[in-house]
């Protein structure tokens, strides 16, 4: 295995997402396919300088409201900057509401979702490996998440069709999975993962295994 390994944060200081313990543990399988150690963890003191250098990749995942303490805040901003990843799943989006380089990384905030239900993705073209696996219409059912704005320098890479479910409110450009570069680093955000059966269905895992080897490569 590779001494790079890959840190799964679930920690919650809001509402907590039934879905987190079926993430946790398709990430580390897929972690482990992939021939990466993985931790899961909900201690903040794991976001130190020494922790962080062994990670390929930390995934956030449904983490809200604010997980990290000032020290930990420090050390993570460095760890990106300096060449890190993060993979942000779901609920992340609405992690550090007051941590301004939080916002800085996903290039938006989290405004809000209507009921759970069916809709459409629409996967832009492209080899993205986070995307390719996935049809270019994804027939969906989750929380679909609204955003502040579009994410600043970000490249979109799978759109919400408003015209398929109830309570978008972005129009004809909802973006709903995207990447971008801070300084050396990489982070990718899927506004995707609501529910348990989520992380059992083969094209969401495909999607989650891309995004980890794009942030990794």
């Amino acid at each position: 295995m590779s001494t790079a390994d890959v840190l799964i944060y679930t920690r919650t200081a809001g509402y907590r997402h039934a879905s987190i313990p079926d993430g946790a543990a398709a990430l580390v399988e897929l972690a482990e396919e992939a021939g990466r150690a993985a931790e899961v963890t909900e201690d903040p003191d794991a976001f130190t300088p020494e922790r962080l250098a062994r990670c390929a990749v930390v995934v956030l995942l449904s983490t809200t409201g604010t997980v990290l303490t000032p020290e930990g805040r420090t050390a993570f901003e460095a760890y990106l900057r300096g060449g890190g990843a993060l993979l942000a799943v779901h609920a992340a989006a609405n992690a550090e509401p007051d941590w301004p380089f939080y916002g800085e990384l996903l290039g938006t905030r989290f405004d809000g979702h209507p009921e759970v239900q069916p809709g459409t993705v629409l996967v832009a073209p492209g080899d993205h490996p986070a995307t390719a696996p996935l049809p270019a219409r994804w027939e969906w059912t989750d929380e679909w998440y609204n955003f502040t704005s579009a994410p600043r320098g970000a490249r979109v890479l799978a759109r919400a069709d408003e015209t398929s479910y109830r309570g978008g409110t972005h129009g004809d450009d909802h973006p709903l999975v995207w990447c971008r570069e801070v300084d050396r680093g990489r982070v990718l955000l899927t506004a995707l993962g609501h529910a348990p059966e989520t992380y059992r269905d083969p094209l969401f895992r495909a999607h989650l295994a891309g995004a980890l080897a794009w942030l990794t490569a």
